[in-house]
Formats: structure tokens, sequence, C-alpha cells
């Protein structure tokens, strides 16, 4: 039998085909953009995810030359959505869905702050508040467009949307509602309606039905079958929120394992039995026991995107000669950036340019060049951004210990910077963990394959994820540059507390 899993990301959808022992048999990808109208805003419409997830699926399901009936099912994970699509009763969008990069929310952030005690919005959410989270941004459109407030029938996830073009059922699975935020009772497992009623959110804007990310959520439609190429009838699993499946990817299971899935943005996490909740980064249920264990996570907003960034701002001859030679420009920056020692001679990089998630929880946060002299040169700069994500995984890593999070030496890395040999062995180096890739480097489609699996029956129990993951050996951190790290790191922090205000002024 054969899987399918298909993953709606920020700036691109990726599906794969695999057997039921994990090997991939084929994968397919679509890329599109992020709308940023203003400064800080960060929206979509969920046509581009539509489109994206049964194409991909499409092209796997024609590129594998699998019989049809030989595919058990597909799982379907997604980005956080913010606060979702708000729909209307014939589940049409009416309003762009604010993904978590957007930083909108700043009043209705600061009203939560004035009006509702931390220690009671933490008791029963396990989260605080930021503008990152999804009910913020629903206060957003209550309080600026009031017309599509007044038509609101269900905010739904972005790969919630998706299965509802797939299946026709409106369901939400544990990851997606515990990380909406402030609405979600990570306790009881269910819609807060006290937290409901103070922040002026009716629940019955909230999917009814919360399931497993393992749950069979409905089957393929007739209409949905000629899009996505599967048969009418094939059962659809209801994933979750893109980060714990990609920690679910890499085979984590236990207290102690901890991954970084580091693409566009870093969610780095780790599982644990909720006794200990990390009150500076994000906790909610994990995507296997789901009922049982939680998955706490740091996340920076901009990793990948840096490079990205430096890419079509700096990168135009790069990109021309990585095309006539067959290869990534980012293959060439590493090149030239190698030659860079530790400390890019000075330059120190505040990797904010989209705000900042945890732990700072900071939308006015900047992106900041400090140190540059004329000395410094391009490849000075790309491996300044290199070194400035590698600082905010080790933020979010150390905010996690003081919690009390247990953590091995070895954190596996997966994600499309995971590619790059160089930036692994930084984020080594600074973090003075061990990093070790995943060899497939699928990540969360991968995962959504292994939950299409255990919702179908294929696979039996969670454990046996830990026989489809194949690991490349670990980068162990260098003790010399680790020292040359802990300087700048130090540097790194005080730099941002000396601008923080300045930033806000700005």
């Amino acid at each position: 039998m054969y899987l399918i899993g298909c993953d709606i990301g920020t700036q691109n959808t990726k599906s794969v085909l695999v057997d039921e022992n994990g090997v991939v048999i084929c994968e397919a990808t679509r890329e599109y953009e992020v709308n940023t109208p203003r400064p800080n805003w960060a929206e979509q419409w969920p046509d581009i995810w539509v489109k994206a997830a049964f194409e991909t699926i499409k092209e796997v399901v024609e590129k594998s030359n699998v019989a049809k009936k030989e595919i058990a099912g597909v799982a379907v994970s997604g980005l956080y959505g913010g606060a979702g699509i708000p729909v209307d009763r014939d589940v049409k969008p009416l309003y762009p869905c604010l993904i978590w990069m957007d930083r909108r929310a700043v009043k209705e952030t600061e009203w939560v702050k004035k009006n509702i005690p931390r220690e009671e919005i933490f008791s029963i959410t396990g989260n605080y508040v930021d503008s990152y989270f999804g009910f913020p941004k629903m206060m957003w459109i209550k309080n600026n467009v009031p017309e599509v407030w007044k038509k609101i029938y269900k905010f739904i996830s972005p790969k919630d949307y998706v299965i509802y073009q797939i299946t026709g059922r409106i369901v939400i699975d544990y990851s997606s509602a515990g990380n909406l935020g402030g609405v979600f009772d990570l306790k009881n497992l269910t819609w807060s309606k006290h937290m409901c009623e103070i922040l002026g959110i009716p629940i019955e804007y909230l999917p009814e039905k919360i399931v497993k990310s393992s749950d069979v959520v409905g089957s393929v439609t007739k209409e949905a079958s000629q899009y996505c190429g599967l048969l009418e009838g094939t059962p659809v699993v209801a994933g979750g929120i893109d980060a714990p499946v990609a920690q679910l990817s890499a085979g984590a299971l236990n207290e102690g394992e901890h991954v970084a899935m580091v693409g566009t943005s870093t969610c780095w996490g780790t599982v644990h039995d909720g006794s200990k909740l990390a009150p500076q980064l994000v906790n909610y249920p994990y995507v296997v026991y789901d009922t049982e264990r939680i998955y706490t996570f740091g996340g920076s907003a901009t990793t990948g995107a840096l490079a990205r960034w430096f890419k079509e701002q700096f990168g135009e001859s790069e990109t021309a000669v990585a095309e006539r030679m067959n290869t990534s420009p980012y293959q060439l920056f590493d090149k030239e950036v190698e030659k860079i020692a530790p400390g890019s001679d000075g330059i120190i990089v505040l990797p904010y340019f989209m705000g900042e998630r945890s732990p700072i929880w900071d939308p006015f946060a900047k992106g900041v060049f400090f140190g540059l002299s004329l000395y410094h040169s391009r490849s000075h700069i790309y491996r300044a951004l290199m070194e400035g994500g590698a600082y905010a995984l080790r933020h979010n890593m150390e905010e996690g210990i003081k919690a009390g999070l247990k953590l091995d030496d070895e954190c596996w890395i997966v994600g499309g910077v995971a590619k790059s040999n160089l930036w692994v062995k930084i984020f080594a180096d600074v973090t003075g963990f061990k990093m070790r890739q995943v060899a497939s480097l699928v990540e969360a489609p991968f995962g959504d394959a292994f939950l299409a699996g255990l919702g179908t029956g294929v696979i039996d129990r969670p454990e046996a994820i830990k026989n489809w993951v194949k690991y490349r050996e670990s980068i162990s951190p260098d003790k010399s540059n680790k020292q040359v790290y802990d300087k700048y790191y130090q540097i790194f922090r005080k730099l941002y507390e000396n601008t923080a205000d300045l930033m806000k002024s700005l």
C-alpha cells in the first residue's frame, strides 16, 4: 500500500508519495508568494493553497505510476494560519488569512495584556498573548472590518480549508486548535467558553469538531477526485500544524528528543508530558499521543527568509550562474562564505526582519546589521545573516532549558536550510548541540504520510516512525568556534535589549 502526505507551507506546498516502509517514491512542489500590503502585514487567500495541494497530489499520483486503488490515504498539514480563513455559511472566504507572520494586531495584543492577567490566560491555555497568535488577529478583524465580522460562519485553518475542499467536512485537529492560543483550554482539550467571552470571540465561530491528527475525517469527494487525481472515497486524515508534523518526520516521540525545523522560519521544539510549560515559548498538543503529550516550540520569524531576501536583493549574478550550472545560488553563497571566519569579522545581525516571535515576542523588532566597516564584503554579510538565525535558535533553546525541559545533546534538523552543511555547522557551533540532518529532508509531508498510515491502519503504532527515518552523520560543535560565538551571542542579546525602545520609536 502507498500513502500521500501534503504540506501547505508559507511559500510552497509539497506532496510526497511513500510506500508502507517510508520509502519516498516521488514528490512535487508548487511555489507562491505571501502578500505584504503594509509593513508587518502578511496575508494569503486560500485559493493558492487549494490549487497547489490538488496539483501536487495529482502530480505524485501520476508520476508514481502506482495503481490508485493501492493508495490507502492522504493526510494534510499546514502553516500556522493565524486567525484562519473567515468564511461565510457557504464556506466562501470573506477576507484573506492573516498568517503567523502577520503582526498587525498590536492594539489587540496590548488590550489583552492590560485587561487579562497573565496567570489567568496562561493557566487555561498554556500560552500568553502576542500578535503571532490567532485570537488577537480575530479581534483585529472584529475591530477593523466589522462588515466581515458580522458575516463570519467559521474560522478555518489553512490545511483544514484544503481538507474541506477535498472532503466537504469542516474539522480542526488538536495542534491547530491549541496554536490559536487564548481560546483553547489546554487541560481539557476543548474551546474555552470563559476565554471566548472575555475576548469577545463567539465560540460558534470555531469548528465544533476537534480531532486527533491521525483521525480519518472524511474521504475524497467525486468532484475533488477529478482535481487531485485520487479515487473517490480515498480516506483523508486530519494532519496538523507543520512544525509538530515536521518534528514527527524526524522521529521525535519521547521526552528529551528535540528538532529544529528550519525553513522560511525556524520552529524548534520538543515533546513532553506537559508538567513543565515554558512561558516564553508556545505550548499545544502533539500530533501523536495527542491527548497525552505536549509539543513546546520556539519560533523565530525569519531564517531561510533571510537567505531568500539576500538572494533577491543582492544575488542576481549567482542566480544567473546557478541556473546555467543547474545548481542552487545558495550553494554558491556557501562556497564564498566558507572563507569567512566565525563571527563574520565583527558583524552581528539581529534577524528580526518581520518582527519576532519567541522568546522576545516583539512585533516592533527590526533587522539590524551591527559592526559594519569598509573592510566587510557581501560574504561577511551573508554569513552574519546565517549566524543571526543560529543565535535566535540558541535563544529559544535556552528558554526551554530555563523552564526545566530535558534536551538530549543531539538536535535533529529538517527543512530547506538543512540542505546547507555550512549553516548546519554554524547551528552546531553557536548552540553547542550536535546537529543531525534527516537524510530525506522531506520533513512535514513525510510526517503527514506517516499520519495517513496511522489513520488508515497501514501502520499500527506511532513508534514505527523510528523505522521510517534515516539520519546522516551528526555534526559536532567545534569548541574553539563555540567560544567565539559565546562572546558574540552575549553582544547579540545586549544589542536587542539596548535597541528595543528605539525600534518601537522607529
